[in-house]
C-alpha cells in the first residue's frame, strides 16, 4: 500500500428561502411587501415567468448552451467538453444550463369555499407538483466544479451538488503540490499529509460563501426593498452526504486479492451485531430500517459490497485497478443522531471517519491471513515478449532448480556469471558430464530465465545474474523441493515419523510440527 486518505466525497445541499418557506410568509410577502390584493395563481406565475426570462436572457448574454435534458443521456458527460474548456483556458464561472422537468415544493391556491369577511382571502397549502428546474454547471475558483439546481416556482428552492475531490485539487494546485488525479479519486501525490490536510480544511463557512455568492449570481432576483422587508436569506441543509476512506496500492494484485476476500468475509462475517458495533448503535427490537449486508454488481461488472443501516449504508469498491475505497453514503443524517444544518458538517466528519475505521479495523482482522496468488501457474506458461515466445518454466524441472541453486549461491560472481562459468559450477556441483548436461542445453535454460524476467544481463557484457524477482522464485522453488516437498514426500511413502517421538533437533521437530499442520488442513478440508 502507498499511501490512505479519508475525505468527503458527493455532498448534496438544500437551500431554503427562510423568510418565504411557510404559506403565512408568502401572503405577507405579496400582499404587504409587493402590495397584491389577493395571492392568485398569476401572481406566483408571473414571479416565475420573469425568472425564466431572465435565465434566457443570462445564457444569451453571456454565449451559454441552453438544453432541456433528455430521458437516458447524463448530464455530467453531456457537459464534460465544456468543463475542458473552461479548465484548460483556466476560466471560472458558468459553462452550461440544462433544462428539465421535475417535481418540486410549491404552493396550492384555493378560494374558501364559504365567503369571509375578506374577499382577498385565499387558502394556501404546500403541494409538489411538476415544474422547469434549470441546472447551472459552474466552475468554481475555490470549489472546483458544482452544480446549482434552481426551482423556478415559488418558493425557489436550491439544490446544490458538491464533491469534496475537487475542493482538495484546488487547494493542492494552489499550493503547487504535484498530483495524479483521475475522476474522484488521488492516484499518487508528492505530499500526502498535505492532501489531508486540504481535504480537512473543507469547511461549512467555505461552502457557505460559496453557495451564497452563485445563489446572488443565477438564483431568483429579490429587489432590496423585498429583502429588507421579510430578512430574506437562505438555510442550508445536508440532504445527501458521502464521506470515504481510500487506499492506493502500487499494483492491481494485492488489491484485487484484499477485494475478493473482504467480500467473501463481508457475506459471511459481518452479522447484524457486527453492523450495530461498526455504525456505533445497539441492536434492539425497536431499530426500524434495513441492516443488511449483500453483493451487487455495476454496469461494467465490477463488484461492490454493501451494508445497509437504516437510510445509510456503507459500501467498498475496487477502482483504476491499484483504488481500493470504503464509502459511507447517508439520506437521512438522523439516523445518526446528527443535525442536517450545514454548521453540523464538523460532527458528520467526526462521526463518519469513525465508522470508517471501524469498518476498515474489522477487515483488517479478517484480511490477516494468507490469500493464493498463482505464481506457479503463470510462471508455467508460456509468455510472448516483442515476436519472441518463451517457453514456461515448471517447478518440477530438474535442470532449472539446479540452475536457480548455482546462481542463487554465486557469492563471489558479484559482476554476474559468464555461461562458461555457470556450465563449469553446475558440472561440479552436481558431478555431471557434459554429454548429460551441454552448453546448448544451458544457453537455453538461460534464455527461458531471461525472457521471465529472472536473469538479466551485467551491462553490455555476456554475464548473467538473478533479478530482484529472480531471487524470490529461485528461493521460492528450492525451498519447495528441499525444505517442503521433499521431507514431506519421503514421509509419506517411506518413512512416517513416529507421533510420540521427540527428536532433539529443532529441524526436525518443526518437520514434525509441520506434517501435523497439513493433516489438520487436509482433515478441514475434507470435511468442508
Amino acid at each position: 500500500m502507498v499511501f490512505v486518505y479519508h475525505c468527503f466525497d458527493r455532498i448534496v445541499i438544500h437551500g431554503y428561502l427562510s423568510g418565504l418557506s411557510r404559506p403565512e410568509q408568502v401572503v405577507h410577502f405579496f400582499r404587504r411587501v409587493v402590495g397584491v390584493a389577493a395571492v392568485e395563481k398569476e401572481v406566483l406565475s408571473r414571479r416565475t415567468a420573469d425568472y425564466q426570462t431572465w435565465v434566457e436572457a443570462y445564457a444569451h448574454n453571456h454565449g451559454l448552451p441552453i438544453e432541456w435534458a433528455e430521458k437516458g443521456v447524463r448530464k455530467e458527460d453531456h457537459v464534460l467538453p465544456w468543463l475542458r474548456r473552461m479548465t484548460k483556458k483556466d476560466a471560472y464561472g458558468v459553462y452550461f444550463i440544462f433544462k428539465s422537468m421535475e417535481q418540486g415544493p410549491t404552493f396550492r391556491i384555493t378560494v374558501p369555499k364559504y365567503p369571509t369577511a375578506d374577499p382577498n382571502y385565499r387558502i394556501l397549502a404546500n403541494q409538489r407538483s411538476r415544474f422547469t428546474h434549470y441546472y447551472f454547471y459552474i466552475r468554481d475558483e475555490v470549489l472546483g466544479p458544482l452544480v446549482l439546481r434552481v426551482a423556478s416556482f415559488f418558493p425557489f428552492q436550491t439544490t446544490y451538488y458538491l464533491n469534496g475531490h475537487s475542493f482538495i485539487e484546488r487547494e493542492l494546485s494552489r499550493a503547487q503540490i504535484g498530483f495524479r488525479k483521475n475522476d474522484n479519486a488521488f492516484l499518487a501525490v508528492d505530499d500526502v499529509a498535505a492532501l489531508q490536510a486540504a481535504a480537512d480544511r473543507l469547511s461549512p463557512d467555505i461552502i457557505r460563501k460559496r453557495l451564497d455568492y452563485w445563489t446572488l449570481i443565477v438564483g431568483p432576483k429579490f429587489s432590496a426593498k423585498e429583502r429588507n422587508a421579510i430578512n430574506l436569506s437562505r438555510f442550508y441543509a445536508i440532504s445527501q452526504i458521502e464521506y470515504c476512506r481510500n487506499f492506493i496500492f502500487k499494483r492491481n494484485f494485492p488489491i484485487h486479492k484484499l477485494f475478493e476476500r473482504s467480500c467473501e468475509l463481508g457475506l459471511w462475517r459481518l452479522t447484524a451485531d457486527k453492523m450495530a458495533a461498526i455504525f456505533g448503535t445497539r441492536l434492539s427490537r425497536r431499530h426500524r430500517g434495513k441492516l443488511v449486508g449483500l453483493l451487487e454488481r455495476i454496469e461494467h461488472g465490477h463488484h461492490v459490497y454493501r451494508a445497509y443501516f437504516k437510510n445509510a449504508f456503507l459500501k467498498q469498491y475496487e477502482k483504476f485497478a491499484t483504488f481500493l475505497r470504503n464509502e459511507l453514503c447517508s439520506n437521512n443524517l438522523t439516523d445518526f443522531g446528527l443535525k442536517k444544518g450545514l454548521d453540523h458538517l464538523d460532527a458528520v466528519r467526526t462521526k463518519f471517519q469513525a465508522i470508517t475505521d471501524r469498518f476498515a479495523g474489522f477487515q483488517a482482522q479478517w484480511l490477516n491471513v494468507h490469500v493464493d496468488f498463482p505464481l506457479l501457474q503463470r510462471i508455467s506458461l508460456p509468455i510472448i515478449v516483442g515476436a519472441v515466445r518463451y517457453p514456461g518454466i515448471k517447478i518440477h524441472d530438474v535442470r532449472i532448480i539446479r540452475l536457480l541453486e548455482v546462481l542463487l549461491h554465486g557469492g563471489t560472481h558479484v559482476g554476474g556469471w559468464t555461461a562458461k562459468e555457470i556450465h563449469q559450477a553446475l558440472l561440479t556441483t552436481f558431478r555431471l558430464s557434459e554429454r548429460a548436461y551441454g552448453l546448448n542445453q544451458l544457453r537455453y535454460d538461460l534464455r527461458k530465465l531471461k525472457g521471465h524476467g529472472l536473469i538479466e544481463r551485467d551491462g553490455s557484457r555476456y554475464a548473467y545474474r538473478l533479478t530482484a524477482k529472480g531471487v524470490q522464485v529461485a528461493l521460492l522453488f528450492l525451498l519447495f523441493h528441499k525444505r517442503l516437498c521433499g521431507p514431506l514426500a519421503n514421509s509419506r511413502f517411506h518413512h512416517r515419523p513416529d507421533p510420540q517421538h521427540r527428536p532433539e533437533s529443532r529441524l526436525e521437530a518443526a518437520y514434525h510440527r509441520a506434517d501435523k499442520a497439513i493433516e489438520n488442513i487436509v482433515e478441514l478440508l475434507a470435511a468442508a
